[in-house]
């Protein structure tokens, strides 16, 4: 199994199915933790040094940290619902207390932070929709923690890829310090499918192909891109959902295109 792919285990104690950390990920900034909860089920972490981005992918559940609570936050049941998602930021040298209403599905996206902003709910209203490529290539895109909400280095985005199209596509990468044509942002990709016994492929390289593997996905794969370009095909008869967590020296999410394939943005 390639490096770079992680898949699911049976939830712990805590419920947790997927942990990367900047240690088992051998990069710098980007943490990111999925978790299982049962109905009453209660998860409780110190922030320490890392920023936090609380996710509810699906399910319902109440959110309080040290000085802020909210009850009875989400709405959607699925992510193929299509609905945005509630989520909370929470800073640094505080800490977090999930209390799943439902069965709950929570993304824990995390990424080192000084503390310059504080707790705070991201409502659906909050987030920002888009419809981004056409025919095969169209997908939806919500962004939970970009640029409608501020944060020290993470950006949190979703993206809905309908089955046999294409996503993260042209293939772009953002792998250097070179603002302002490219900065370097670590990236997870949390994939679900629906129906889930379905796949779909993504491949990371590299331009000297020092970096080649292309993988197929199935539902809760995490794939890891610490370089290098990442498109992702969803198989025909399978939708696609993916959370994607990015963080990096500087939060500026600049990307440069294959040039090997940026002619299809050409294409009328």
């Amino acid at each position: 199994m390639s490096k770079l792919l992680s898949r699911p285990s049976t939830p712990d104690e805590q419920g947790c199915i997927q942990r990367i950390t900047p240690a088992s990920a051998g990069w710098d900034y980007v943490g990111f933790e999925v978790y299982q909860l049962q109905p009453g089920q209660v998860l409780e972490q110190a922030t320490g040094d890392q920023e936090v981005c609380l996710v509810l992918v699906s399910g319902l559940a109440d959110v309080a940290t040290e000085k802020e609570s909210w009850s009875g936050l989400g709405e959607r049941m699925s992510v193929f619902e299509q609905k945005a998602p509630y989520s909370v930021y929470v800073p640094p040298s505080d800490r977090f207390r999930v209390t799943a209403s439902t069965a709950l599905e929570l993304a824990v996206c995390k990424a080192p932070a000084k503390g310059e902003f504080g707790a705070r709910l991201i409502t659906p209203a909050d987030t920002r929709y888009e419809i981004r490529g056409e025919g095969t290539n169209q997908r939806h895109v919500c962004n939970i923690l970009f640029g409608n909400m501020a944060a020290e280095h993470l950006l949190v985005c979703e993206v809905f890829t309908p089955g046999g199209n294409w996503s993260s596509y042209p293939p772009h990468k953002h792998d250097r310090d070179a603002a302002p044509a490219e900065t370097r942002l670590e990236e997870t990709y949390y994939h679900r499918i629906n129906p889930s016994q379905g796949f779909a492929f993504q491949r990371v390289y590299t331009d000297d192909r020092s970096l080649d593997e292309t993988m197929a996905v199935e539902d809760r794969n995490v794939v890891m891109v610490p370089e290098g370009y990442h498109p992702v095909g969803a198989a025909h008869g399978y939708d696609l959902y993916y959370l994607n967590v990015m963080a990096g020296p500087e939060r500026t999410w600049i990307f440069h295109n294959d040039p090997d394939h940026e002619w299809l943005l050409q294409k009328s």
